[in-house]
């Protein structure tokens, strides 16, 4: 891999909590643009992840019923798309510490 090749690095984290930290973590630790980190479902449905966690467990939003249960429908997906091939090693550590499972680079 030379140091222009582009390459992605891809996560789950089983809460939009954890996935957000995550997010967070590269964009102010690393200094990974925003844009170059996406996040989805893992699946087809909207979902908040594979378990509760934040401000899924309970909502303080006005009008939304505090005992509502969040999109519990899969895990989040969290890529990064690296253009500098030299912070692969920071990026996997950092998301495999933050709660990322089956971390892949591709």
């Amino acid at each position: 891999m030379s140091e222009t090749s582009g390459v992605t690095i891809a996560a789950t984290f089983n809460t939009r909590r954890q996935a957000d930290l995550a997010l967070e973590h590269l964009v102010q630790e690393l200094g990974i643009e925003r844009a170059d980190i996406f996040l989805a479902p893992e699946g087809d449905d909207n979902s908040a992840g594979a378990a509760p966690g934040g401000a899924d467990v309970e909502s303080g939003h006005p009008g939304v019923d505090p005992a509502s249960d969040p999109a519990i429908a899969g895990g989040i997906n969290l890529s990064v798309d690296l253009a500098d091939a030299q912070k692969v090693r920071d990026v996997r550590a950092a998301l495999e510490e933050l709660g990322g499972e089956d971390v892949a680079v591709e």
